[in-house]
C-alpha cells in the first residue's frame, strides 16, 4: 500500500484544493525504517496543534514572557515542544495532522525556522497542517502576517530568475507597522496559496479520507460569515470534496473548535468556531466520524455530537480537541455539556489508529506541566475505539 499521494486538484468554482496522494512510489518495498516503511492497512496518524513558542527577543510590544528564550517560562516550553516532537517519532506514525497555531506569537518565517523547525523539522515531509489564528492575526501586540510565514514554510518561498527572494510585505491597518516576509510557493504541503492565503486540501490515508481545513476568516474577504465571499468558496469546496468522497471513513480539521471544553457554554469560543457551524452540518450530513480540532490548550473527548451539540450516539461526529503541543496551557471546564474525557496539565499528542471500519484513539502525556498543582499524577491516558458513521450500531464507547 502506498503511503501518501501528492496530485493537485483545481475546483475551479471554490477555489483550490489539494489531494495528496503517492509520488511515484516512494515507499514501496523501501526497506528503510520509519518515515520510509509503509504502513499497512491499520495506519496511524498522529495529531496535535498550539506547539512551538517564539524565539528571539519580544518584538513590537509584546511581554518577555511571549519568547522562549531565557527564563523558566522559556525552558518549560522548549522541554514541551521537544517532548511532544520525540512523543511523534516514537510513535512512527504514517502521517501527522498539525492543528494550528504550529509556531507562536504570529508566524513569522523566521520564528518557523529557528523554533517549531528544529523540534519538529526532522518529520516535516510528514506532516499536513491546518493553520491558526497565530499564523494569521496580530497577536500579543505585534504584528501578524497573514498566513505568510505558515506557507513559507510549508510550501516554500519564491525567487527570482538570479536567486533573490520574492517579498511582500503586510501592514497592521491599526498602528500602520509594515513587516515584510518571503512570498510563498502557491501549490504545497499546506494547500493552495491563492491570494490571501487558503490552504485548505484533503487527502486519503488507509481506507479514510481526511480534510484540513482553514478557519482563519477573520481578515479575509466577507469575514467569518458563512456567506462572506472567501468563507463561502472554502464551505463549495468542501461540499464538493465530500460528494466525491467514498472512503469507508471521514475525518475532518480545523484549528478553532465550534464545541469548546474552556468557554462557557453561553459564551462563544471564538466567531471561526461559530463560522464552522456550517462545516459540522456538511460533515454530519455526508456521515463524518471526526472532527479533530486544537485552540484551546487542552485535551479533550466529547461524545458523538449533532451539529446543534447534542448528544447522538448513532449518527453523530465525535470531537477531539488536542491543544497540547507545547505552548501554555489553559483550564478546562468540567461540566461541559458531552465532555467525555479532559486533561489541562499535561502535554502531548493524539495516536489514532486508522482502520478499515473504525479507529482506535490514544492520547498519552508527554509532559506534565511545571505549574501543575501539587498531587497531580505524573502522566495521563485516554485511550479507546469507536466504529465509523455508516456501518451500524452505536459508536458512543
Amino acid at each position: 500500500m502506498a503511503l501518501v499521494t501528492v496530485a493537485v486538484i483545481v475546483v475551479a468554482a471554490a477555489g483550490a484544493g489539494t489531494v495528496l496522494a503517492d509520488p511515484g512510489g516512494w515507499f514501496d518495498g523501501n526497506d528503510n525504517a520509519w518515515p520510509y516503511n509503509s504502513q499497512g492497512e491499520d495506519p496511524v496518524l498522529a495529531a496535535v496543534g498550539d506547539i512551538s513558542c517564539q524565539p528571539g527577543s519580544p518584538q513590537e510590544h509584546e511581554k518577555s514572557t511571549d519568547v522562549c528564550t531565557g527564563g523558566a517560562t522559556a525552558t518549560a516550553r522548549n522541554a514541551a515542544q521537544n517532548a511532544t516532537a520525540e512523543q511523534v517519532e516514537a510513535m512512527a506514525p504514517a502521517l501527522v495532522a498539525v492543528l494550528g497555531d504550529e509556531q507562536y506569537q504570529n508566524g513569522y518565517y523566521s520564528d518557523f525556522e529557528n523554533s517549531y523547525d528544529k523540534y519538529w523539522g526532522a518529520f516535516k515531509f510528514l506532516q499536513r497542517p491546518a493553520p491558526g489564528n497565530h499564523e494569521f492575526y496580530d497577536n500579543h501586540g505585534q504584528t501578524g502576517v497573514r498566513g505568510l510565514g505558515y506557507f513559507d514554510y510549508f510550501n516554500g518561498i519564491q525567487h527570482n530568475a538570479d536567486g533573490s527572494e520574492i517579498d511582500q510585505t503586510v501592514t497592521n491597518p491599526t498602528t500602520g507597522v509594515v513587516v515584510s516576509q518571503p512570498t510563498p510557493q502557491q501549490s504545497g504541503q499546506a494547500g493552495q496559496f491563492g491570494q490571501t492565503g487558503n490552504g485548505w486540501y484533503s487527502y486519503n490515508l488507509g481506507a479514510w479520507h481526511l480534510i484540513s481545513l482553514n478557519a482563519e476568516c477573520a481578515d479575509e474577504p466577507g469575514g467569518c460569515s458563512p456567506t462572506g465571499a472567501w468563507f463561502a468558496s472554502e464551505t463549495t469546496w468542501l461540499a464538493q470534496d465530500l460528494d466525491g468522497d467514498h472512503a469507508r471513513c471521514t475525518l475532518a480539521y480545523w484549528h478553532q473548535p465550534t464545541f469548546s471544553s474552556t468557554a462557557s457554554p453561553t459564551t462563544s469560543d471564538s466567531a471561526e468556531g461559530q463560522a464552522a457551524d456550517t462545516w459540522w452540518q456538511l460533515l454530519y450530513e455526508h456521515h463524518a466520524t471526526l472532527i479533530l480540532n486544537g485552540h484551546d490548550h487542552v485535551y479533550s473527548r466529547f461524545a458523538p455530537m449533532d451539529p446543534a451539540g447534542n448528544y447522538d450516539p448513532r449518527n453523530g461526529i465525535r470531537e477531539f480537541i488536542v491543544g497540547t503541543g507545547g505552548e501554555s496551557l489553559d483550564t478546562v471546564i468540567p461540566s461541559t455539556p458531552n465532555l467525555q474525557a479532559w486533561a489541562d496539565q499535561y502535554y502531548g499528542v493524539m495516536k489514532l489508529t486508522l482502520k478499515p471500519y473504525g479507529y482506535d484513539w490514544d492520547y498519552e502525556s508527554a509532559l506534565e506541566s511545571p505549574a501543575a498543582p501539587a498531587g497531580t499524577p505524573p502522566a495521563y491516558s485516554d485511550t479507546g475505539s469507536g466504529i465509523c458513521n455508516g456501518f451500524g450500531g452505536f459508536r458512543d464507547s
